[in-house]
């Protein structure tokens, strides 16, 4: 009897690859071919039975058997069949093919949808701006997207400037709680596994500059616990539609879906499971209860625990100690990321051809009056400066943009800096130097003259070493006019400082801008200056002839450190040379007093180089199409997100005049500018201009950076070198212990054990510190935070005491240090003179033994006279 009921049982279970008729079991009356009754049922109206029964189950559930169910037929029957027919091979190859081929579909549209909810700015669950704790425990305000399935970080609602992604698919969910206003949550990995995406949205590659991020983690702060509530709703939402998105595919597979339908049904789906509160309460205590045993250690996660191992001692700005929840809030302002200023790509660039022919401009006659009424103010040899130029001879951009012509290849200056070799090094570095002349506006146009407090801003990503160079200038002078700049990029390894007093001379036929300054390129991990000259700049033709721009004037390359010397001419035209004979450029390379190679050719060409010891000649530099085409992208500021004083706002009304054509406008706009910096030297009066971002130097009286770093870039150190209202500065790990405090490792293992409830005994601490960190540590809710809270007051007298002993034990170790050389140095005088001593007494034992023979040989003579006399 058993074994009929398992025989039928086992039949009854059999899956069915197609949609036979079901076969009803009460139709079984009696099967006796396996020598036991099965249980009688009593038949429905109107049903038909087989006569035999038994025959027609068979027949039925023959073709429908699973391979399981194969096997057990055998083992019953007592008959073991052989291998499967070539028929059925065929038939499940083909049908692995197909299986695959939906594998491939599945994957193909899973793909194509989800890409199509990250671009579709229709599928959104819930936006708003969030204060994210970034590595360093500063908080920083992000918009955050949330997205089915995707957490969309972003620096603006404008979602241009992408920070980061991340997959709520890996993600667990979990409140955490704060001493600080409003609500904080958290999204972790519970196998501390990254949370990121590998791309953005839009395929970007590398996101936004921020402060960095955790890479299994993240702690957000809604501004209210209402939002928070709202927010932790919303994720286990989107998380709950990205399994959605897998049955809306499955279900579709066998047509094409819309991707217009597929995103109107997710918001329709959204929008009809709203939750009552009181779910929404259950379901966030439902999350707290499943996460809560992750927190019995008072900590949530690994990273947290490292974090606060490194990081529990540092203090903030006004000399108290940073809590896990650190009180440093960067996002006050509505600019987002670590105090970083936004870039964008410049979008276009004017930038003429090489040779002669965009050099060459021939003046029209309606300008050419324009011209000879300017001649009538001038006299040979008179200065510039102070004359008013028209407008039509106007590059539409400022002397400080111009400026910034040099350092669209300034990857060449992270080669130099890891050249060995200070040839090589200042080889490069030539090199470096002719890559800024080739760029140049379409015939004769000359920049605006800055106003006096203008700045200009902008820096260039390195692609290969994943850094930045940025470049900060400031008119800090208009008599004389004085631009002075800066360009830093610290993870390369070099910064360039300078100031330019541009002045113009007019010769009758011709006249001269003349670039009088000095830039100084350090290399700051070899501690190496170089001091690099500019040409001037020759414009003749004014009067007769065709208007030409050249360049001219000695240059030089120094490194006093190296002795390496780079010397270069710029040759103007010849009065009867042709086209070969244009911007022709000829040098030398020394060290010392050899000359080790030569250099020729054409400075927006290719300039060739001759070794000398080798005899060898090869190019050192050629402005080709794919050198052009390959140089470094100018990130730019937005023109809404510029200040008033910068360069692109302050002179747009005169670039859209010039731009459009409109020379009168043009002349009436640049008026204004020049008018308003009149006024304002008038109401100054006496009182000297005080420039925001350089001052005179106390020495040399260059003018230098206020905010210029020149230590050398530490990889375990430093995070990201950004910039902010013109201030170029670092994140680093231990940018708060500059402050005159320090760690304490014993300290924090010791707050750690007590937190984990590992250790209990009594310390030397105070005693109502001690109470603070045992009663912390005994309730079962997470403790990481509380345990500093409560003894917040007594970790910051710790912390003043501790700053004093480090301090005594400094000076301590300073003064052992001293003791130690002035022993050594006693010592060394001492073996000194020990030495001379010993030279000194063998040469004296040395006499003495002299002495004794003598003595025994004069006895002996005498004692030989005695004898025989």
């Amino acid at each position: 009897m058993k074994e009929e009921n398992l025989f039928h049982r086992r039949y009854s279970l059999c899956p069915s690859a197609t949609s036979p008729p079901k076969i009803d079991p009460r139709t079984l009356t009696r099967n006796l071919s396996y020598g036991g009754d099965n249980d009688f049922y009593n038949l429905s109206p109107g049903s038909e039975t087989d006569r035999n029964g038994l025959s027609m189950l068979s027949n039925e559930l023959s073709p429908v058997l699973s391979p399981g169910s194969k096997s057990e037929s055998r083992m019953f029957n007592g008959v073991e069949k052989d291998c499967p027919s070539p028929t059925e091979k065929l038939a499940r190859k083909e049908s692995l093919k197909v299986q695959k081929q939906n594998y491939r579909q599945e994957k193909k549209r899973a793909a194509k949808e989800l890409s199509t909810a990250l671009k579709d700015p229709s599928v959104i669950i819930m936006s708003n701006w969030l204060k994210i704790r970034g590595s360093l425990k500063s908080w920083t305000r992000l918009w955050c997207a949330l997205k089915p399935g995707v957490l969309l970080i972003y620096k603006t609602p404008k979602t241009d400037h992408w920070v980061g992604t991340i997959l709520l698919s890996a993600c667990k969910l979990i409140e955490r709680p704060s001493k600080k206003d409003g609500f904080c949550f958290k999204l972790y990995h519970p196998l501390d596994k990254s949370i990121w995406a590998v791309k953005g949205p839009k395929g970007e590659n590398v996101g936004s500059i921020t402060q960095p991020l955790p890479s299994n983690y993240l702690i957000f702060r809604a501004a209210s616990e209402s939002d928070g509530r709202c927010w932790m709703d919303a994720l286990e939402l989107a998380l709950s539609c990205s399994s959605l998105y897998k049955l809306t595919a499955k279900a579709g597979k066998e047509g094409d879906i819309s991707t217009t339908s597929e995103s109107s049904h997710i918001l329709n789906l959204l929008q009809s499971t709203a939750l009552t509160d009181t779910e929404l309460l259950q379901l966030n205590d439902t999350v707290l209860l499943g996460n809560h045993h992750m927190e019995h250690d008072g900590f949530s996660d690994k990273s947290e625990r490292e974090a606060h191992d490194d990081w529990d001692g540092a203090a903030n700005e006004n000399g108290g100690r940073l809590t896990e929840e650190s009180d440093v809030d960067q996002s006050d302002e509505l600019s987002p990321g670590p105090q970083a200023t936004a870039y964008v790509e410049q979008s276009t660039e004017e930038m003429a051809e090489a040779g002669e022919a965009s050099q060459v401009e021939t003046v029209s006659e309606e300008n050419k009056g324009l011209i000879w009424s300017l001649l009538k103010q001038l006299r040979p040899g008179m200065d510039l400066s102070k004359v008013v130029l028209p407008t039509f001879i106007l590059e539409p951009r400022s002397f400080l943009d111009k400026l910034s012509d040099y350092y669209y290849h300034a990857d060449l200056l992270s080669q130099a800096s890891l050249e060995e070799s200070a040839y090589g090094r200042i080889k490069q570095v030539l090199r470096w130097y002719l890559s800024g002349f080739y760029k140049k506006p379409k015939g004769l146009k000359k920049p605006y003259n800055p106003i006096l407090g203008e700045t200009f801003r902008c820096c260039w990503l390195h692609p290969e070493t994943n850094s930045c160079t940025f470049y900060i200038a400031e008119q800090v002078s208009h008599h004389p006019p004085i631009s002075a700049f800066y360009v830093c990029n610290r993870k390369d390894g070099f910064s360039i400082s300078g100031s330019i007093l541009a002045k113009s001379k007019f010769y009758g036929n011709s006249l001269s801008a003349i670039l009088d300054g000095k830039a100084r390129l350090l290399f700051l991990s070899r501690d190496e200056e170089y001091v690099i000259t500019m040409p001037y700049a020759h414009c003749k033709g004014i009067l007769y002839g065709t208007m030409t721009l050249e360049l001219g004037g000695k240059v030089t390359i120094e490194c006093e450190k190296t002795k390496c010397v780079a010397e270069l001419e710029f040759k103007l035209k010849p009065f009867l040379g042709g086209s070969g004979s244009v911007n022709q450029i000829n040098g030398k390379i020394f060290v010392g007093e050899e000359v080790l190679a030569t250099v020729d050719g054409h400075w927006d060409n290719e300039v060739f180089i001759h070794e000398k010891r080798s005899g060898q000649q090869e190019i050192l530099w050629n402005p080709s199409p794919e050198i052009r085409s390959g140089r470094l992208k100018r990130q730019v500021v937005q023109l809404d997100q510029q200040g008033e004083f910068e360069s692109e706002r302050l002179w747009r009304h005169v670039t859209s005049a010039i731009m459009d054509r409109d020379q009168v406008r043009a002349t009436q706009e640049k008026f204004v500018l020049e008018e308003a910096q009149r006024r304002d030297t008038r109401e100054r009066g006496d009182k000297p201009w005080l420039p925001q971002l350089f001052h005179p130097h106390s020495v040399t009286s260059e003018w230098t950076y206020k905010h210029m770093d020149t230590r050398p870039w530490e990889p375990e150190r430093c995070f990201v070198q950004f910039e902010k209202d013109g201030v170029i500065q670092t994140q680093e790990k231990s940018q708060r212990q500059h402050n005159g405090l320090s760690y304490s490792h014993s300290w924090a293992s010791q707050q750690k054990a007590e937190v984990n409830g590992k250790h209990r005994k009594a310390s030397s601490q105070p005693s109502s510190c001690s109470q603070n960190t045992e009663s912390s540590s005994t309730t079962p809710e997470p403790t990481h935070e509380s345990s500093d809270n409560e003894g917040y007051s007594n970790q910051c007298a710790r912390c003043s005491k501790e700053i004093k002993d480090i301090a005594m034990l400094e000076a301590s170790i300073t003064s052992i240090k001293k003791t130690q050389q002035d022993i050594q140095r006693n010592l060394v005088a001492l073996s000194r003179q020990m030495a001379r001593q010993r030279t000194t007494d063998d040469s004296v034992s040395l006499t003495g033994r002299q002495c004794l023979i003598l003595c025994v040989l004069l006895l002996s003579q005498l004692l030989l006279n005695y004898v025989f006399t």
